[in-house]
Order: structure tokens, then sequence, then C-alpha cells
């Protein structure tokens, strides 16, 4: 009897599979804690980072003393203003956009969620570096890299003369060498990041006893991803090399016309493996801060913009 109604009852549809929208307030908080992150720590250690992968044969200490000798205090500033802002802004906005229409086709093709997300934030990420991140890596690298002119009584060019000088003699590509290199980045950062720092995620709920869906705290939630983003580092020679291709730094040796490749290969011959992690540290350490500007600055960041907005933000953080 008891079969015979279950047969005769209709069979639950499974939940259907809908866009995740993409709010303003989402865009605004994410670009608000991504300004600030870059304008307080971000910056700094993106320039030491950059400094010792483009100068290899220095360590931590030494590229702490070139960035000083270059301009003080200001020289760990360098490339901050406009390039790392526009890229600051703007990166958040084509990662949620691309990778929410990216991970609704993968689930709608028949992907998991976890594999669905993977996929979105690949499929962001290489976006992030054709959009705006190519271009603005490059210029923060020219920045960071030239050699500085006032030392032989000529006027250094600005930021804007530096790009229409690039812009002029190279064109399109000028601005965006290295962005192959770049979108191999995001890319692995994307996916590596995402499963790592699930599976510390995990890690620590075993070692808590906290079931799942029960919320971290914002020391787990901090620890998992400086986990997921340390060890997500394990993709440094590309950062490597990216910082290589975009360069201003003078060497007879390099190649001409420099591919992803051929500079590998040029690194490699010149500073073995332990120069392709160079830099490894400073960018583990912006990992982290990166972190603790997201959680720690994040529910501040969300109340405020929820009573500026009048809308819901849903983006998590």
């Amino acid at each position: 009897m008891s079969a015979a109604i279950a047969s005769s009852l209709p069979a639950s549809e499974p939940p259907k599979l809908e866009k995740k929208p993409i709010k303003f307030s989402n865009l605004l908080l994410g670009a608000g804690l991504n300004l600030f992150e870059v304008t307080s720590l971000g910056q700094p250690l993106e320039v030491i980072k950059t400094t010792m992968a483009a100068n290899r044969g220095d360590g931590f200490g030494a590229a702490l003393g070139r960035i000083w000798n270059r301009g003080g205090v200001f020289g760990f500033y360098q490339g901050l203003i406009p390039w790392a802002w526009i890229e600051a802004s703007t990166k958040g906005a084509v990662l949620l956009f691309v990778a929410s229409e990216a991970e609704y086709y993968a689930r709608a093709a028949g992907a998991g969620e976890f594999g669905g997300g993977i996929f979105g934030g690949v499929t962001g990420g290489v976006a992030q570096a054709y959009a705006t991140m190519g271009f603005c890596t490059c210029m923060k690298t020219v920045e960071i890299t030239k050699h500085k002119m006032a030392s032989t009584g000529q006027k250094a060019p600005g930021t804007w003369a530096t790009f229409m000088d690039i812009y002029r003699r190279e064109g399109i590509r000028g601005i965006n060498k290295g962005v192959n290199a770049v979108a191999i980045r995001q890319m692995t950062n994307w996916g590596s990041r995402f499963g790592l720092s699930r599976l510390a995620e995990q890690g620590i709920r075993d070692l808590t006893g906290k079931k799942e869906g029960e919320k971290l705290s914002a020391v787990e939630k901090i620890t998992a991803s400086a986990l997921g983003g340390g060890l997500s580092a394990w993709n440094q020679p590309i950062e490597v090399i990216r910082v290589e291709m975009q360069s201003k730094k003078e060497d007879p040796n390099r190649p001409k016309k420099m591919t992803v490749g051929n500079t590998f290969k040029y690194i490699y011959e010149t500073n073995g493996l332990k120069g392709l992690y160079r830099g490894v540290t400073p960018r583990i350490g912006l990992g982290v801060w990166q972190t603790v500007c997201m959680v720690a600055m994040g529910d501040m960041a969300k109340t405020y913009v929820e009573k500026l907005t009048g809308e819901a933000v849903t983006a998590k953080h």
C-alpha cells in the first residue's frame, strides 16, 4: 500500500539552477576592500616582490635597500597611482561577472558545485588578465623597474609620459607585455587557491570538531586562506617570468622577443631553480594581508555598503 502511495506521488524535482545576481553593492564592496588593501600594505609588498623577481641576485634586505634608495618611503608605493588603483577597482567586477556566467554554464552542463566554482574562478581569472590586469601589471612593473634618470641630470618621465612612450613605440602589445604570463598566473592562482583553501578549511573543521556549514571564526578563516594562498605560491615561477617579461631592466643577454618559454629558459640558465622562486616570501605575505583585509575589514565594510546602497551584500569575503 505504502509503495503504491509513494509511486503515485510526484517525484521531487531537483532545485532549479539560477544565475547568481550581480549586485552593485557586491562590486562596491569588492572595489573598496581591494583599494584599502593595495593602498595600505599591499603595494609595498608588491614592490618588494617585483624588485626581488627582477633583481634575482638580491636578498630581502638588499631589495629593501634598493627600493629605499630609489625614493625613500615613496619608493615602496611606485606604481600605486593610477595603475594599482585601476587594477584594484576593476578586477573584482570583471571576476564577478565572468565567474558567475562561467559557473552557471558549467553547472548547467552537469558540473558539481565544487567543480563549477573552480571553473568559474579560473575563467574569471583569465578574463581579469586580458581585460584590465595585463596592462596594469605591465605599467606597475615598468614603474618599479625602470632606471631613474635623475642621477644623470635628466628629468625622469612621469607615469603617463612613460605609458605614451611605450604605446607609441610598441602599441597595444607593448602595454600588454607579459599578459599571457599574467593569464596563466591568474588561472592557476584561482584554481589552486580555491581548492587548497577548501582543504585547509576542512582540516580546521576536523581539528576543532566544527560541522560543514558551521561558521569559522575570523582567525580560522584567515588561517585557512593564508594556508591556501601560501601553498598556491607553487606557481611563483610564472610570476617571476611575468616580471622579467615586463621589466625595463637592461641586460644584453635577455631574448629580444620574449615569450613565456624563452623567458623561463633565460631565468633558469642565469639564476637556476632558486631564481624562479625569487620574491616568494613577500608574495605569501601579500596573500595573508589580502585575506586579513577581506576578513577583518569585510564585515564593517559590508554594513557601510548596505547602508549606502540600500541593498543586501551577498558577496563572500
